[in-house]
């Protein structure tokens, strides 16, 4: 069993009401649309109290799901902890609400639980947010079913029949001169899929390249995830330069950038660029951030993968056991086009007519 931090209150505080309320009503929404939980099953929350956006965010479930069992996992045993997973039926509902990443042994948490059939909702790293950026992380949380299922169906519907792509920004562009691998959904939508959840906040459509070594050019980096998984902005965007799918330059580029070039390079031989991620959540933008690499990656733009893991789409000559790198960085992004349709203007998402200022399906 782990010790509560003494500490932990004092170092993080708690947030102001209306963030609790704010969390409240995302998460209801979350819970309804999203995860569609009912009355007929059962909810078990376990969280920690180590953050103000960890009590906040266990304040809202509370008002969410009144009949929830909650468990808090730093006075609480492992093996309780696991047996309590384990007395759920398919269908039910775990919420794992994380200052940092429970840890339970060889036990993967959410791997195992969708393997039981159970619904995940998973808040992770959250004292990677302190201050404001708690704030921000709470505004991700709203869900708009017809912003991010209509946006959404209809970005994957361009990319997968698309002849190739291009990102514009800041006087440079990235060619993606082929097709595209069939684009993945983390909307919020569940009904076509085996799992139901996952990480919150959502908010992306991701594919790459069918030919790696069709993608050249040149493209400025605004963010990076750095050696400690953090947002990491220099204060000149990095220029990488691309040639047949590898990154084999670079301009403006910081120690810290760097750095993580050079660790690929030392495992994996080549940078090669992979995935092409077109972050949907309008609460992130390149000037609102947050320092979890792994919830900015939901920015409303366009963000890549360094390094050859990308376990989705297996590609010939990438092998699992030797591919180690999956690197999110966060490209200035002026203008996305698929074939000739520009589908990115204004740092927003153009797929479909707008009706009262928002673009739905058509």
């Amino acid at each position: 069993m782990t010790s509560l931090p003494a500490s932990a209150d004092i170092a993080s505080p708690d947030l102001p009401a209306h963030a609790i309320d704010a969390a409240t009503a995302h998460l209801r929404d979350i819970l309804g649309f999203a995860i569609e939980h009912g009355p007929a099953q059962r909810a078990l929350v376990v969280y920690d109290e180590r953050t103000g956006l960890a009590r906040a965010l266990v304040e809202a479930y509370r008002r969410n799901l009144p009949d929830a069992d909650f468990i808090d996992f730093d006075r609480t045993g492992h093996d309780e902890v696991l047996a309590r997973f384990r007395a759920l039926s398919a269908k039910d509902l775990v919420v794992l609400v994380q200052s940092t990443n429970f840890r339970l042994e060889a036990f993967r948490i959410r791997v195992e639980l969708f393997k039981l059939g159970l619904k995940v909702i998973e808040h992770v790293h959250l004292s990677r947010m302190p201050g404001p950026q708690s704030e921000h992380y709470i505004e991700a949380l709203a869900y708009e079913p017809a912003y991010f299922r209509g946006v959404g169906r209809g970005l994957k519907a361009k990319i997968d029949k698309a002849p190739l792509g291009r990102v514009v920004g800041g006087g440079e562009e990235l060619v993606f001169a082929s097709g595209f691998e069939p684009a993945k959904l983390n909307i919020g939508d569940y009904s076509e899929m085996h799992n139901v959840g996952g990480q919150f906040p959502i908010g992306e459509v991701f594919t790459e390249a069918l030919d790696l070594e069709a993608v050249n050019g040149r493209a400025q980096i605004h963010v990076f995830g750095d050696t400690n998984y953090r947002s990491n902005r220099p204060e000149t965007p990095v220029t990488i330069i691309v040639e047949k799918g590898r990154v084999v330059g670079t301009e403006n580029a910081t120690p810290a950038f760097q750095q993580v070039l050079d660790n690929i390079r030392m495992e994996e031989g080549e940078v090669w660029v992979r995935e092409l991620g077109f972050g949907m959540n309008r609460a992130f933008t390149r000037e609102r951030r947050v320092d979890d690499i792994g919830t900015y990656e939901r920015m409303c733009g366009i963000h890549l993968s360094l390094g050859a893991k990308h376990g989705v789409y297996p590609k010939p000559g990438f092998k699992r056991k030797d591919a180690r790198y999956h690197i999110d960085v966060f490209v200035v992004t002026d203008a996305v086009y698929l074939g000739d349709e520009r589908v990115y203007a204004d740092g927003a998402w153009t797929v479909g007519p707008l009706r009262d200022g928002v673009r739905i399906p058509g």
